[in-house]
């Protein structure tokens, strides 16, 4: 009976995603969430609550990724020093 009674607090934890979550935080829930569903033995609500968290924390994952790729493609993109040192060589 106490996993039942886990499983009902692990559903009650399912909350709103915060926006502010980091990658890292959000990345460590979204594991957490998947061993939940993986491990079975949830409702089909519980399930499909937490399936909804890990789409909003897969989302935030999402949008760190694409802001760290869009940083480095624009750090790529600057002529360096380095560049117009060696171009007087």
């Amino acid at each position: 009976m106490a996993k039942t009674d886990d499983v009902v607090d692990a559903a009650a934890e399912v909350a709103p995603v915060d926006s502010t979550l980091g990658y890292e935080q959000a990345r460590d829930e979204l594991i957490d969430v998947v061993r939940r569903l993986e491990a079975g033995g949830t409702t089909l609500e519980e399930s499909l609550a937490l399936w909804e968290r890990g789409e909003e924390l897969a989302k935030v994952c999402r949008r760190w990724l694409d802001g760290a790729r869009a940083r480095l493609d624009a750090a790529l993109a600057e002529p360096s020093d380095d560049d117009g040192a060696a171009a007087e060589d």
